[in-house]
Order: structure tokens, then C-alpha cells, then sequence
């Protein structure tokens, strides 16, 4: 386990990266997987139990409707395809049932499918084994819940705050504005010196325009950051999203590497008026349906809400043309209003109990429904650890 640093003894941006030293004849060994590759590995092992318990019935729904998004028109601008424009769905996952005749007994498992516009779960079903001809849709009783959201935009849009906590507005310089969910480290040298902030591609990397070393203002552009002033990273690391026809995206995240004494370990949110800090847990814990989360962004500041779906496939719209389908995603909802706006792209969502366990990474929402990468799969992507 490393040793835990204060933040004074984390490299700056601007210092030498240094190189790694191995010597000794034992050098050519493969080292074990990070923690946060083998907990990737345990939770999308738990999504695939959850799922092996599904109705095989369901599950085949799922997969056709999945293809149905897959097939983005466009190799170059991955436009939403026609097919699944007349089909009215925008992304498909399992939910659960809430007793009512088209959404199956409660607690069962259920086919939760995100629509461009209002319809009822009868109507959906009939129109999707016309449109799309899946005969297992025709029987009335079909466990299907409608959730409109219309489309899903990554959400890629107010305070300068020294050093800046999660949760507060922060930006690419040439984007509007996201937020900065919480720090990081890389798990080997010479990122291993480096404290760096945790968000999304389009909200650090502008989308994959990068480049690497670009500047990251907080507060964001829209919110009045300007650059070099309010300069508190530069863009470290992105996983970059794959706008290609039939392709397959999982996070939607990036890293910038920050002066750390212009962040801070804490999240905030305002109460009274008052800025008020708290920390989040260190370790990683599995979305499950039902889960109480909560996060802290931009634009809704703090809200809480609740995991209605897992193994959520979903297009998503970049602008400009540009469509992504990501896998394996979740998805929130607030009993009341929204649990996120534009603008709170980048957010972390945590357990709301005690212990404030890191769940997801927020990136888009539509409709009242935000979805989010698996925390545990970006920070294995993104070759981090937290720092909390």
C-alpha cells in the first residue's frame, strides 16, 4: 500500500517527470494488476450475476434493442441511425419491476428503455415489434418500463475557489464548463508524484481534441475561468471516446494534473449560505439497484437520488453530429427533481451513508435520468488511485 501523502509532497505540473528505475534480475516479471483493475473486474463480475438471474426472455430483448443502437449511421460523424430514431429508444438496462401490469411484480426484473419521446410502455412495445421485430414485445404483458429522457447529451456545461474541492465548476479552456469530482493519483512512477483531478474527456480533453498539457481553468470558461489566471491543471490523461459506427465506449474520463496547492481532498456543497467541506471514502464499492447515492457538481450542487438500472447500454449525443453507445453504464434518478443538469459532467456519485463510497463517474442525462461510468472501471482505465 503507498504511503499516504500530505498534498505538499506531490510533483508540480511544471517539474521533470523523472523516469522510473528497475534493476535486478527479476526486473522481467510481470507485477501484479492494480486494485482498481482487479475491483473492475469484481464489479462487472457482480453486473454478470445480476444478470445471469434475468428472464433469458428479457435479456433477448436487450440484446436486439442493444443492436438497434449499434447501429449508428455515419463511420465518420456517428449520427443517431434512422432505425433507431423511428424505434423511439435511446438507450435500453434492467430495472426493477413496481408492480404495475406493464412493468412486471415488484422488485422483479424488468426491461427499463430510455425513449426520444413520451410513450406509454404498451404503445412502446407495440412499436417496437413493428418497427423493429421483436415479436417477444407483442405480448401485452411484457415487463417493460418507459422512461422518456428525450435525447442524451453529455452534459459538458460558477465561483473561483482556492484550492478548489470536488464538485465545483472546471474546464478545458475552450469548453464551457463541467466539474471537478475529486482527485487522483497514478498507481506507478512517475505519475505516482503527481495529485491530479478527476473528470470527464469532454470536460478536461474537449472531447478527444486535447492536447496533452492544455490548459484546465477553474472556474470553467462559462463561468468566467480565464486562461493562464485561472489555471489550476493541465490535461494529464484521457480515455478517449470512439465515435465509430458499431463501437463500444465505457467511461468517458480524463485526468489533469493539478498545482496541489490549488485543489483540495474535500468535496463541497452550500448550506445556509456557507461553503461546507466533506471527504469521501477511499474504496470503491459495486452500483446495485436501489443503492442511495449522492453527488456534489456544478450546476445542482447537492442532490441525492437512486440507482434504477445497471448494465445500461445508451447513445449518447456529443453535438456536432456526433453519437457515442456506451455499455455497461448506470442509472439515477431523484424522487424529486433532477439529480444533475448540464453543467455536472464530471461529478463523483457516492454511497449516501456513512461511508460516502465512490460508486460512478457522472457524464450525461436526459429527462430526469443521469447515467454514469462505473467508478471502478474508470480508475482502471485511467491507471489511478483515489485520493480522498
Amino acid at each position: 500500500m503507498a504511503t499516504k501523502k500530505s498534498q505538499s509532497e506531490f510533483q508540480e505540473p511544471d517539474s521533470g517527470d523523472g523516469q522510473a528505475e528497475t534493476s535486478g534480475e527479476l526486473s522481467g516479471y510481470e507485477a501484479p494488476g492494480s486494485d482498481e483493475a482487479m475491483a473492475a473486474e469484481a464489479a462487472e463480475s457482480e453486473v454478470e450475476a445480476f444478470l445471469s438471474g434475468v428472464d433469458s426472455q428479457i435479456l433477448s430483448v436487450k440484446m436486439a434493442l442493444e443492436k438497434l443502437l449499434a447501429s449508428i449511421s455515419g463511420e465518420e460523424t456517428g449520427a443517431q441511425s434512422q432505425a433507431a430514431m423511428d424505434a423511439n429508444i435511446v438507450g435500453v438496462g434492467i430495472g426493477l419491476g413496481d408492480g404495475t401490469s406493464t412493468a412486471g411484480s415488484p422488485g422483479d426484473p424488468v426491461l427499463e428503455v430510455y425513449t426520444l419521446e413520451p410513450e406509454s410502455a404498451g404503445d412502446l412495445c407495440a412499436r417496437l415489434a413493428s418497427v423493429a421485430g421483436i415479436s417477444a414485445l407483442a405480448d401485452s404483458d411484457f415487463p417493460i418500463h418507459a422512461v422518456h429522457t428525450g435525447v442524451i447529451d453529455a452534459q459538458p456545461h460558477r465561483m473561483r475557489l482556492r484550492p478548489a474541492p470536488g464538485g465545483i465548476s472546471v474546464g478545458h479552456r475552450l469548453i464551457t464548463a463541467g466539474t471537478l469530482g475529486c482527485l487522483v493519483r497514478g498507481r506507478s512512477a512517475p505519475r505516482i508524484n503527481r495529485l491530479m483531478i478527476l473528470s470527464n474527456n469532454h470536460v478536461l480533453a474537449n472531447t478527444n481534441g486535447g492536447p496533452l498539457g492544455e490548459s484546465i481553468l477553474q472556474p470553467g470558461p462559462y463561468d468566467g475561468g480565464r486562461n493562464p489566471a485561472d489555471k489550476v491543471a493541465v490535461l494529464e490523461r484521457f480515455v478517449p471516446i470512439n465515435f465509430a459506427a458499431g463501437s463500444a465506449n465505457i467511461v468517458d474520463c480524463a485526468t489533469a494534473w493539478a498545482w496541489p496547492e490549488r485543489v483540495r481532498r474535500e468535496l463541497m456543497y452550500i448550506s445556509g449560505g456557507i461553503i461546507r467541506y466533506f471527504r469521501v471514502g477511499a474504496t470503491p464499492v459495486a452500483a446495485a439497484l436501489g443503492m442511495p447515492v449522492g453527488k456534489s457538481g456544478r450546476t445542482t450542487q447537492l442532490t441525492s437520488g437512486r440507482i434504477t438500472a445497471v448494465g445500461v447500454t445508451i447513445n449518447v449525443n456529443y453535438g456536432g453530429g456526433r453519437v457515442a453507445r456506451f455499455t455497461n453504464q448506470i442509472a439515477v434518478r431523484s424522487p424529486s427533481g433532477n439529480f444533475s443538469a448540464g453543467g455536472d459532467s464530471g461529478s463523483l456519485i457516492w454511497t449516501w451513508d456513512a461511508r460516502r463510497a465512490p460508486v460512478a463517474l457522472l457524464f450525461a442525462g436526459g429527462g430526469g435520468t443521469t447515467f454514469a461510468n462505473p467508478i471502478a472501471g474508470v480508475l482502471a482505465r485511467l491507471d489511478v488511485q483515489l485520493v480522498t
